[in-house]
């Protein structure tokens, strides 16, 4: 990819490989297209054991709890930030604003560090009822 005397935005070679890496991570097209649209989205990731060390059965159970029965978990979670979330083996990734991608961080991390689902629930539901307020 390389941009040509008719591109106007100096961004646009880095837009396009950002739609690009966010649709080989495994986002919905329109989701990857959203970066290209929108300033102020980022794309996040990072892997299981990156949070804690775990190994075998403990790490799929980790794994298990980020993504909840049937995907409900992680559907709570991406309705409740405002973000889109992959969950790929061991790698997790997130697209969203910045302040919502904490948020939603947080979240998976409380839940790989063994947390109970509905604590989690509550706390990040409180944290975007104030995200709310302020924007």
């Amino acid at each position: 990819m390389k941009t040509s005397p008719h591109t106007v935005d100096v961004g646009a070679l880095q837009k396009g490989a950002d739609f690009v890496s966010a649709f080989m991570m495994g986002f919905e097209v329109q989701d990857a297209v959203a970066l290209l649209r929108l300033d102020d989205l980022y794309v996040e990731s990072f892997q299981v054991t990156d949070v804690k060390l775990l190994r075998g059965d403990h790490l799929s159970r980790a794994i298990g709890r980020v993504a909840g029965q049937d995907g409900k978990t992680r559907f709570a979670i991406e309705n409740a930030t405002r973000t889109r979330i992959v969950i790929a083996d061991q790698r997790i990734h997130m697209l969203g604003s910045y302040a919502n991608l904490r948020v939603a961080r947080n979240a998976i991390c409380d839940l790989i560090l063994g947390a109970p689902p509905g604590k989690v629930y509550n706390h990040m539901r409180g944290v975007a009822a104030r995200m709310n307020e302020r924007y």
